[in-house]
């Protein structure tokens, strides 16, 4: 045991010599981002517009386009037709869709409010300045609602919204504190650039050359008569409206095309790739020459037809024991690949934003329909963002117009309340919501009402639903019938009585 401890108490000496840790020194890593932010903008704005010919020119002048599609130039000679799928877009315009199209009423428990609030709704098509303000933030991140005054144009306030790219936002402590709205101008060939600041109870005006210079306000016709203005310090003529945070730019929005970019220039090649192996796949024929048909007056060879008669002449062979033929070559397409890849790249492109099936898109080749179903949720996940975005900005915009109209007109400026109403996201079909909800029924989990509610929503009215869910009770025997009513003693001496003064009235009236 001596011997043994001895060994030890060697090993562990020699690992103290041998094993020295040092700790690792400290260094700096420098990364340099791709794009600025109002670069970023911009190329989502492009991706959003699917012309293949400005995103072709907009990945070329990129520094860094990590030998993207769109912004590789092919060898000459080996020329492919660059063709873009319209994704970006279609994904945009159909999650604002089911957003707005559920977007029911926006009450006031004050009637006097909601009639003024209706004129104000009606003069600045408010709804559809909604769904287009949703629209660009999704494409830009972020934006923010201006209200202003022009009696020119109306005696009611005047509502606009600036993307992300036309406004800056100021925060202190994480919390807004200014929006800086930007407008252009163009006078005499100069570029001009006015700032509008808008905070807590008061609006100011910068004019700024070219050269981001500020001169004086004046200086052009289109600002010469706007002045610094200030109101009750408890709202703001503005409103920020975002719905992703940014992971990059701190207190602004983020686009649901970033972190996309790369997925969607790769789908567009596995499109294009596609369409030119269709296009090289064509088949081809080749003809001897003695079997070319000539015209019957000259006897010159007729030329081939790009539409109906394509073919490739070949060197006639007059060998002994030759036959003349016509050959057809039809290359092979692996259109299964091509398949498989462009799915693969839909996903990608899908992938926590939008399900297949709310586009449109029919998977059912690699995805059963329970599997599709699944995927819908992912739709909800991203209409329910939007939906919590706009319960916060819908009201926080009725009122800050409210008061802005109230100090307009000088009266005194209150807070009101503000209720939103969605309606429910329609599933991908009508048997699929009948099967769920006859299911929930069939386990005794869901009541008629509660079923009628989730089936028809709001296709029926209040009325209309009590009789259905009447007619079903009837059909399945579920009405209760009044409970029949045992007759006792003074039941019957109470019938009796009524009887004799009966009788008494009948003879009175046979005297007459």
């Amino acid at each position: 045991m001596k011997i043994l401890d001895k060994m030890k108490d060697k090993v562990r000496k020699a690992m103290k010599n041998f094993l020295q840790l040092q700790e690792a020194q400290n260094s700096t890593i420098y990364i340099q981002e791709s794009l600025t932010q109002e670069a970023n903008i911009v190329k989502n704005k492009i991706w959003y517009r699917g012309d293949s010919y400005e995103l072709e020119q907009l990945y070329k002048q990129i520094n860094n386009n990590n030998h993207s599609f769109w912004g590789t130039v092919p060898t000459v000679g080996m020329e492919i037709r660059k063709i873009h799928t319209g994704l970006p877009k279609l994904i945009v315009n159909t999650l604002v869709n089911i957003v707005h199209n559920d977007l029911n009423s926006i009450d006031f428990e004050n009637e006097d409010t909601e009639k003024v609030w209706e004129e104000i709704e009606k003069d600045n098509k408010l709804l559809s300045l909604l769904k287009k303000a949703t629209k660009d933030v999704l494409i830009t991140g972020d934006g923010a609602f201006k209200i202003s005054f022009d009696e020119t144009v109306s005696n009611l306030p005047i509502v606009e919204f600036y993307a992300a790219d036309k406004i800056d936002i100021v925060r202190n402590r994480g919390r807004v504190k200014e929006i800086v709205f930007f407008t252009e101008y163009n006078y005499n060939h100069n570029r001009y650039i006015l700032h509008e600041t808008y905070g807590y109870g008061y609006i100011t005006y910068n004019l700024f050359d070219n050269y981001d210079n500020e001169i004086d306000i004046t200086s052009i016709p289109d600002t010469a008569e706007l002045q610094d203005i200030s109101f009750d310090n408890s709202f703001m003529m503005a409103v920020p409206y975002v719905i992703f945070e940014s992971d990059k730019w701190e207190g602004r929005g983020q686009s649901i095309f970033d972190g996309k970019c790369d997925n969607f220039d790769a789908i567009d090649e596995a499109w294009s790739q596609w369409i030119d192996a269709l296009r090289a796949g064509r088949s081809k024929t080749y003809i001897p020459e003695s079997l070319i048909p000539r015209n019957p007056e000259t006897g010159e060879l007729l030329k081939p037809s790009c539409f109906d008669n394509r073919y490739i002449k070949t060197d006639t062979y007059n060998g002994e024991g030759f036959t003349p033929t016509i050959d057809t070559e039809q290359p092979t397409i692996p259109t299964d690949n091509y398949l498989q890849t462009y799915v693969t790249a839909l996903d990608l492109c899908l992938q926590g934003l939008i399900s297949p099936s709310t586009l449109g898109i029919d998977n059912k080749k690699l995805d059963n329909a329970e599997a599709q179903r699944e995927k819908e949720k992912t739709t909800l996940y991203t209409r329910d963002s939007i939906i919590e975005a706009l319960d916060d900005v819908i009201p926080e915009l009725v009122n800050a117009i409210l008061k802005a109209n109230k100090t307009w007109n000088d009266e005194s400026i209150e807070d009101n309340e503000v209720t939103i109403k969605f309606g429910e996201y329609a599933c991908p079909s009508f048997e699929a919501v009948v099967e769920t909800v006859g299911k929930a029924k069939q386990y005794g989990v869901m009541s008629v009402e509660r079923a009628v509610e989730e089936l028809y929503g709001d296709t029926m009215t209040k009325e209309e639903k009590e009789k259905e869910v009447q007619l079903i009770k009837e059909q399945n025997g579920m009405l209760e019938a009044e409970e029949p009513k045992v007759t006792d003693d003074e039941d019957l001496e109470n019938i009796d009585n009524e009887g004799t003064k009966e009788d008494k009235n009948d003879g009175d009236v046979d005297e007459e």
